[in-house]
């Protein structure tokens, strides 16, 4: 069984800076603007955290399971090193989405920036077929930088968006 420590460092917090920077430019860029929610900027925080939390351990748990983190160098691979359970390692994937998904419908409730909601669903799709699934992508040659365009344009638009900082029309 897996201790915390080794569940904090599975969930790979050296890739939590790229969760971060977007929401970081996107609260810049509305208060460049004059209209920030500190509320609403955190729980765009809390999206992006979750949904890179959420890949990490969804890419521990597909790698694991075909057998490609049995001879790994890096991070604690959580199934490869059958340190947790494949499933335990997959329901942690779907809390940390579970989260990110709630956040995010909380944000878009406050926002009215109903059509973020499709970007979240493309964010947990894209974060899940990363390395799962029968065709992941992943293994392709631009798979890095889709998989962080996904998690960055759900992370950016929430708190740089107008409406969602403050109610009425957006000039955008």
């Amino acid at each position: 069984m897996a201790t915390i420590a080794q569940w904090v460092e599975g969930a790979r917090p050296r890739t939590l800076p790229t969760a971060l920077s977007p929401v970081i430019a996107g609260t810049g860029a509305a208060i460049g603007h004059g209209v920030v929610s500190p509320g609403r900027a955190l729980l765009a925080l809390v999206v992006a955290v979750s949904l890179m939390i959420g890949v990490n351990y969804a890419n521990d748990y597909s790698d694991g399971i075909r057998g490609t983190d049995d001879e790994r160098v890096g991070p604690v691979r959580l199934v490869g090193s059958r340190l947790a359970a494949p499933t335990t390692v997959r329901t942690a994937a779907f809390f940390a989405f579970g989260v990110a998904g709630v956040a995010g419908l909380t944000l878009v409730s406050l926002s009215g920036q109903w059509w973020m909601i499709a970007v979240g669903v493309l964010c947990i799709v894209a974060a899940w077929f990363y390395t799962g699934g029968s065709h992941p992508y992943g293994y392709l040659a631009s798979a890095r930088s889709r998989s962080s365009c996904s998690t960055a344009s759900w992370a950016f638009s929430a708190p740089c968006s107008r409406r969602a900082a403050r109610p009425g029309p957006s000039p955008w």
